[in-house]
């Protein structure tokens, strides 16, 4: 079971080197440590014995907030981390009165899209060429939180 809380700024180098093994648009550490300043933003970490193995980049304002990125280590996937940090970023939701999250995932990425229709999410929409490297297109999705 990892341990979900807010990363320390000292974990920014490791989301980022994180964020290159995983995606093909990765984040730079500099646009991660914006958005660890951002006070609409929040990144939470799924940590194993002191090492970060996931996280989460989620914006907010008011009542809704949008899920930019989430991400586990290959070799710590399919062991439920997905799955903590969801029920980590809902307890935030719950005590920030956030009732609706949105977001947005490639129409190829068929694990997260099954992870994120679990999680409660419904399709919206189709938002053609969003992606770039490679480019394709994403699927926007949308769950109610507030219950």
């Amino acid at each position: 079971m990892a341990e979900i809380k807010r990363i320390s700024e000292n974990d920014i180098e490791t989301v980022a080197a994180l964020e290159s093994e995983i995606f093909s648009d990765s984040w730079s550490a500099k646009s991660i440590k914006e958005t660890y300043d951002n006070k609409s933003a929040l990144i939470l970490g799924a940590y194993q014995n002191d090492a970060l193995i996931g996280y989460v980049i989620f914006y907010y304002v008011l009542d809704e907030g949008e899920i930019a990125r989430i991400a586990v280590s290959p070799s710590h996937r399919r062991q439920g981390v997905a799955e903590e940090i969801f029920a980590g970023l809902l307890d935030f939701c719950k005590e920030n009165s956030i009732e609706r999250i949105l977001l947005d995932v490639r129409i190829s990425n068929e694990p997260a899209i099954a992870f994120y229709r679990k999680s409660g999410f419904a399709d919206d929409g189709i938002r053609k060429n969003f992606y770039e490297n490679p480019k394709e297109h994403a699927i926007l999705m949308s769950a109610d939180v507030s219950r």
